[in-house]
């Protein structure tokens, strides 16, 4: 199998000719279809999140196909078509777990961060923690909606049910709950940087009532807002734009710090929370909505082999949506060339 490998934090994957993994006990090992680039990514290439599994195979929005499976797991899932996401393993023993809150699991795996992900041609996976999906659907439009998407929905989720959803940062979470928004009748007002107009007009295609920069203030005050890029400075400029009583929801796992700011931006029972990781009980009820939703997720592919280019491309902000690498294989079942934009309906 062919593995995009980190092995040291800040340099290059490299790519690595290995074995096949074989799947233990409760496990399965996928023939990896698609996986999507995330920020996330990024913060373990560039050692903002601490103690990386080294070497390490990142990736954590997997979509593939069942080949093998361990003692314990039903042998009909083999041929599957199945996603993986960011929380790989739960002890299902801690007292998050026990309730119902396993996202906060205190001795959890991470796909692509403690345990090997999905930049490869195969990878091993929890059977708990890897969906059913629509074999008859892209890989490729699928993968996004196993981070961006999952942690997308939870946000949403969290910022409770008002009508004005502002979403701070367009990236891939911004343009996959957009639609969602829409679907739900929610007015979406769109915060990208300030000379971005591309992704201002790429939100207001997606039906977004209002875009503009992190440093506008928005028309109308907002029911919430959810906060997808990592930057700190921007918690003060949400707080200022929701309404008394509205909430800001930090939806990252990694953000830079929060500046100083008066008391009185959160007077008036305005909240700040945070989001970290989902559970499998958000997983089912968001690809329930997505189908329902109709999420069109967009896309720019890029061979295995250019993760390092994918990688740079999401750093810089090259592309509107979410970058999505396919192994050599998946490319040749698919009409679309490598690094050709698109749009995907799941």
């Amino acid at each position: 199998m062919l593995a995009m490998v980190l092995e040291e934090i800040g340099k290059p994957l490299v790519a690595v000719e290995r074995p096949l993994p074989e799947p233990l006990a409760g496990e399965l090992r996928l023939r990896v279809e698609a996986c999507a680039v995330c920020r996330t990514d990024l913060h373990v290439v560039d050692g903002d999140l601490p103690r990386p599994k080294l070497p390490l195979v990142p990736g954590h929005e997997i979509v593939g196909v069942v080949e093998a499976v361990g003692t314990g797991v039903d042998p009909g899932r083999i041929g599957c078509r199945v996603g993986v996401p960011w929380l790989g393993y739960t002890c299902r023993t801690c007292f998050y777990c026990r309730s119902n809150a396993e996202n906060l699991c205190d001795a959890p795996l991470f796909t692509g961060y403690t345990r090997d992900g999905g930049f490869a041609t195969h990878v091993v996976a929890d059977q708990a923690y890897a969906f059913d999906l629509d074999p008859s659907g892209d890989p490729v439009s699928l993968a996004p909606l196993l981070c961006a998407g999952l942690i997308g929905w939870r946000s949403l989720k969290r910022a409770g049910d008002g009508r004005r959803i502002g979403l701070y940062g367009f990236g891939a979470a911004a343009h996959i709950i957009t639609q969602v928004c829409v679907r739900h009748g929610r007015q979406v007002y769109a915060f990208t940087r300030a000379e971005d107009a591309a992704g201002q007009r790429f939100a207001l295609d997606l039906g977004a009532v209002w875009a503009g920069g992190s440093n506008e203030v928005p028309p109308e005050p907002l029911d919430a807002a959810i906060i997808f890029a990592p930057v700190g400075t921007l918690v003060p400029a949400a707080l200022k734009a929701v309404r008394k009583g509205g909430r800001v929801v930090c939806g990252g796992i990694h953000m830079s710090d929060i500046p100083a700011m008066p008391y009185a931006l959160l007077w008036g029972e305005r909240e700040l929370v945070s989001v970290a990781n989902v559970t499998r009980e958000d997983a089912h009820g968001f690809l329930a909505i997505a189908a329902e939703a109709g999420v069109r997720t967009h896309t720019t592919v890029y061979p295995l082999e250019d993760a390092n280019a994918a990688i740079a491309d999401l750093r810089a902000g090259n592309f509107n949506g979410a970058a999505v690498l396919v192994p050599r294989q998946t490319r040749l079942d698919r009409s679309s060339p490598a690094g050709a934009s698109n749009g995907q309906t799941y």
